[in-house]
């Protein structure tokens, strides 16, 4: 009667246990306040980004982002992230970027804002990660090199 009793224990055990090959559960990673930060970061911009529930309001180094950013372009960039994820206008973000330009500062927002998603609501992951939000876009500007005018470009060649 003992073998029968581990045996039952022992099934019981197996069927408790996670199946090796399911997908792991990610909780969602959130502060005291209800926020989810991350960085982002493109070129030479880093870009550190906290994302809350609220109206969809987005303020980028203290000024709202249609100030900061004024071409409609990098607003649109921003706006990715959400569009994608299917949660337009249900986050409040406040971001601090520094270093690079608008373009790059732009993008390094957007990596953030994606990264912050992630972590606030993982069910969100496979959409940003199909669009390729979550991979930080490492092309940077080309080192100058000597004897040469810009990283590639030559002086112009004179034959007398």
């Amino acid at each position: 009667m003992a073998d029968l009793s581990s045996l039952e224990e022992l099934q019981s055990a197996v069927a408790d246990a996670p199946a090796a090959d399911a997908a792991p559960v990610h909780e969602p990673v959130r502060d005291e306040l209800g926020r989810s930060y991350a960085t982002g970061k493109r070129k030479d911009a880093v870009a550190r980004v906290w994302i809350r529930p609220g109206s969809g309001k987005v303020t980028v180094n203290g000024k709202d982002m249609n100030a900061y950013f004024a071409r409609p372009v990098l607003q649109m960039v921003i706006g990715q992230a959400f569009s994608v994820a299917g949660v337009a206008g249900q986050f409040d973000v406040m971001a601090t970027v520094k270093g690079g330009g608008l373009s790059g500062q732009a993008g390094a927002v957007k990596h953030g804002i994606s990264k912050a998603l992630t972590l606030y609501e993982p069910s969100l992951r496979p959409a940003l990660k199909a669009a390729g939000f979550l991979t930080r876009d490492s092309r940077v500007v080309e080192r100058k090199k000597y004897g040469k005018r810009k990283a590639r470009r030559s002086f112009q060649f004179s034959k007398r």
